[in-house]
């Protein structure tokens, strides 16, 4: 939900620089000069943000596009969403047919394509139980769950194979199919039986997870549960243990056994992660090339440096190497249309690339911050307007991304164009005007100081006060923390905090690299901690493979979501958003009542330009949700 990242979200790839994630090493020079390898197409990593997790059974800490982009290309997912141009679901690359819903949307019937694992073993419905009895012992270990009573496996009362390929889930309640499957079912991850050990020597299903009846055997799944996240990195009995797992992602017995097109064959934490084809693999668009790679970077500008000498075949064009301005910049819910492309990139075609995601500044509202008050602050709708009353996206699209970019208004993205998007949410409810911004301060108490700190000068609740919590002589003055390496989103963080200024908003600017910063605000989420602002340059993203691609709110704005880092809560969010799980009653009020109520200050959110290299065939831009592949690449 970026993705819905986990913070599908999403994660960190710069915006400009943008979550496009793609190059390919040992080709030809820009100039054309030498001649390009032909089995071997390299993508080039989003800056300082390479995989770093391979099991899919991820927390919070490994919940970004990298890794599910990364794993997606050895371990499918039950269900395959995003082509070209579309968010629907796959059902080509999907490992069972459509689920077939009953008894008043409280029974899924669920049935398996044959494929088979790289070990020999058939896929089946082990396979799915496998995760489901998981998701029974530790659900909160699984960053896409969300509280409430919906979500896998809180809703599941059974589970029951009727043959090896068929399984039928019975709910507690009838859901939203639609939800259900693009959010639940599309979480679901079959694992091997080669992977029910509790050490290396154990033979495979010697766990005693995978088959065990639908929830009861949860020691067996927790110590097979540890085992695995061991072996990828993460001690859950101890998570802040360094466990240096990935120099051995490429050899290590568990992450040979796979059953998507690829292999992986090298792999280091700073080094590229490389992959052959799986010879076993059983599925559509087996790969017509012999090595696959994706090589990392620390910048935008070294990526762009090995674009431009020609060691990547399909990248992306970082905003300050754009040398001409989008003809028409975008606007809500209308695409850009682009200007020439970069001279010193003769042998690219640049594409403008729509992700299906929304950028954001989160507020912490449960921040000790500003002395306490912090928190209370940022509770108070009025101050959410003065910030974002404050926040010119025009002028930032145009200037800091030269239009390749669109403003946002609210929580499902404008594009590319979609069924979900409504009409009110392609108007902004709260346009540039400094004026408003300060009489909305002014009215409730507080001292102006323009290009100072304003502060609290009548505290308390009810009209021309404050409000609740926050005491006299509060300052409007904020640590923001944005995500480092991308020189677009520096240029914007020091053009909002010098226009904040004009209310005597105060703000410090902190840089950090993301991980760091997400961190933080992941081990404080529903809890009190100091950070006040942070930026994730992307916000939130449905991308790469992680799940839920219906667009409601409940990983981002539903209380107590462990993806709601800001710590945001109304009755009526909840609300709205439990309708949107439970009936199929759409998205509007949902989405129009969380665009003005502001649980986050919204920013604008970038178009990548990517840069794909002539001769380069089957492949287009990424489509909305990410998913790509490069199963499907091959040179003309």
């Amino acid at each position: 939900m970026y993705g819905s990242w986990f913070l599908r979200r999403l994660g960190s790839a710069a915006i400009g620089a943008s979550v496009a994630v793609l190059g390919v090493v040992g080709l030809a020079p820009s100039s054309g000069a030498a001649t390009a390898t032909r089995s071997t197409v390299t993508f080039a990593e989003a800056p300082g943000e390479p995989p770093n997790y391979i099991f899919p059974y991820f927390s919070s800490a490994y919940y970004t596009e990298a890794n599910t982009q990364f794993q997606r290309l050895m371990f499918r997912p039950l269900y395959y969403f995003g082509s070209p141009g579309t968010l629907n679901l796959n059902r080509n690359l999907s490992l069972a047919k459509t689920p077939v819903f009953s008894d008043g949307d409280k029974r899924v019937r669920l049935t398996l394509k044959p494929y088979k694992w790289s070990d020999g073993e058939e896929l089946d419905t082990v396979d799915i139980m496998f995760w489901l009895n998981m998701s029974k012992m530790a659900p909160t270990a699984y960053a896409a769950w969300v509280p409430g009573g919906l979500s896998i496996p809180t809703t599941i009362t059974s589970v029951k194979a009727t043959s090896s390929t068929t399984l039928t889930i019975t709910l507690d309640q009838p859901l939203n199919p639609r939800w259900f499957l693009s959010t639940q079912l599309s979480s679901i991850v079959p694992m091997p039986l080669a992977w029910t050990k509790t050490s290396m020597s154990a033979g495979a299903g010697s766990g005693g997870c995978a088959k065990a009846p639908f929830g009861t055997d949860p020691r067996a799944c927790k110590a097979v549960y540890d085992f695995l996240s061991e072996q990828a990195g993460f001690n859950p009995t101890k998570p802040k243990t360094t466990i240096d797992a990935l120099p051995r992602y490429a050899t290590n017995p568990l992450w040979k056994v796979v059953d998507g097109p690829w292999e992986l064959t090298s792999f280091g934490p700073t080094a590229p992660a490389v992959f052959k084809p799986n010879p076993s693999y059983s599925g559509p668009n087996k790969p017509r090339i012999e090595k696959y790679i994706q090589e990392p970077f620390t910048s935008g500008s070294s990526e762009f440096n090995a674009l431009a000498t020609g060691t990547i075949d399909y990248g992306y064009l970082p905003v300050t190497e754009i040398v001409a301005p989008a003809r028409r910049a975008g606007r809500a819910g209308e695409p850009v249309v682009p200007g020439r492309n970069n001279p010193r990139l003769r042998t690219y075609v640049a594409t403008p690339d729509y992700l299906f995601a929304y950028a954001f500044i989160q507020p912490n509202f449960n921040s000790t911050g500003d002395t306490g008050n912090a928190g209370s602050i940022f509770k108070q709708l009025y101050i959410r307007q003065a910030f974002q009353r404050l926040v010119d996206q025009t002028l930032y699209v145009n200037r800091v991304y030269k239009g390749y970019a669109y403003p946002t208004y609210g929580p499902v993205p404008s594009l590319p164009k979609n069924s979900y998007t409504s009409k009110t949410e392609l108007r902004n409810p709260y346009p540039y005007d400094p004026s408003a911004a300060r009489n909305l301060l002014s009215s409730h108490g507080w001292k102006i100081v323009p290009d100072g700190t304003s502060t609290c000068q009548n505290p308390g609740t009810g009209p021309g006060h404050c409000g609740k919590g926050i005491k006299k002589g509060a300052k409007l003055a904020f640590t923001l923390r944005y995500a480092s390496g991308d020189k677009a989103i520096e240029s914007m963080m020091d053009a909002e905090s010098a226009e904040w200024s004009q209310a005597g908003i105060h703000i410090t600017l902190s840089s950090s690299s993301y991980d760091t910063i997400e961190g933080e605000a992941i081990r404080c989420t529903g809890s009190s901690c100091t950070w006040e602002l942070d930026s994730w340059t992307i916000g939130w993203a449905w991308l790469y493979g992680a799940p839920d691609y219906y667009p409601t709110g409940e990983e981002s704005f539903a209380s107590g979501a462990v993806s709601n880092l800001g710590s945001f809560k109304t009755a009526t969010a909840d609300e709205l958003i439990r309708d949107s799980l439970t009936t199929d009653v759409g998205l509007e009020k949902y989405e129009n009542y969380i665009e003005k109520v502001l649980p986050v200050i919204w920013q604008p959110t970038a178009v990548t330009l990517d840069e794909i290299r002539k001769g380069l065939e089957g492949v287009t831009p990424l489509n909305p949700v990410g998913t790509f592949t490069p199963a499907t690449f091959y040179w003309e």
